[in-house]
């Protein structure tokens, strides 16, 4: 596949008229698209076929969205997620991101919106064209096998610590803001707060420096970088 138009997409709703609505957008933009009005064959589709996308209603009448994404990340099935929702509490949307959902999207809404998250994630969870692995210093990152290693050592890192880890290596000794960073790893508005990414950053920072010493470095009132340490180093997260 070249291009997001030729992605394969689940569509799961419970909703026909919204899941037909839906599933007929998508196909008029070149989309493949397969349906499922349930939990139960929401799971056993994605298990059993390769999708570009899952497009996942929360709230079904047998299995919940959250818990089809929670078994699929067990199966190590990491195909991405954008959930929907008739629910506009920030818990949930907190919660949809945290077990490894990459958009969340409130009914109603808008086909064409829906069109252009569904492009965004697919342009930055697809495969890189070139190498599929990323290389700084004695860290190593496989886009393909999703597996980050230090000096050899295998680092466990959640998704959204692999997206983040991804992005600082796309971009080695660039100062990276916090909004940059909010924009390209999470592509999701929180309401301007930088919270969240302040605190992805520490997890992440913990994790590699326990296989070497710390590489990603703070630039006070600006943001953060992925680079070798100084001497001179005096860094906060």
């Amino acid at each position: 596949m070249t291009s997001d138009d030729a992605a394969d997409l689940l569509v799961v709703d419970d909703e026909p008229f919204l899941r037909d609505a839906v599933a007929a957008s998508l196909r008029f933009l070149g989309f493949g698209v397969t349906a499922a009005e349930n939990g139960t064959d929401a799971l056993r589709l994605a298990r059993g076929q390769r999708f570009d996308l899952v497009i996942l209603d929360v709230m079904l009448p047998d299995l919940d969205g959250f818990e089809i994404v929670r078994r699929l990340r067990r199966d190590g099935n990491r195909v991405p997620v954008i959930f929907l929702t008739a629910k506009d509490a920030k818990d949930d949307k907190v919660t949809g991101l945290t077990i490894g959902g990459d958009d969340y999207m409130t009914k109603p809404f808008g086909l064409e919106e829906l069109a252009a998250r569904v492009r965004t994630v697919l342009r930055r969870t697809r495969p890189a064209p070139v190498s599929a692995v990323l290389e700084f210093a004695d860290l190593t990152l496989d886009q393909d096998t999703y597996e980050v290693r230090r000096g050899g050592r295998l680092i466990e890192l959640s998704p959204t610590e692999f997206r983040l880890l991804r992005y600082f290596m796309l971009y080695p000794g660039r100062v990276l803001s916090r909004v940059q960073l909010l924009e390209h790893v999470w592509d999701y508005d929180f309401g301007g707060s930088s919270t969240v990414v302040s605190t992805y950053v520490a997890y992440l920072r913990r994790k590699l420096a326990i296989a070497g010493q710390d590489l990603i470095h703070t630039q006070r009132a600006v943001g953060y970088s992925l680079r070798l340490p100084r001497e001179e180093d005096d860094d906060e997260a």
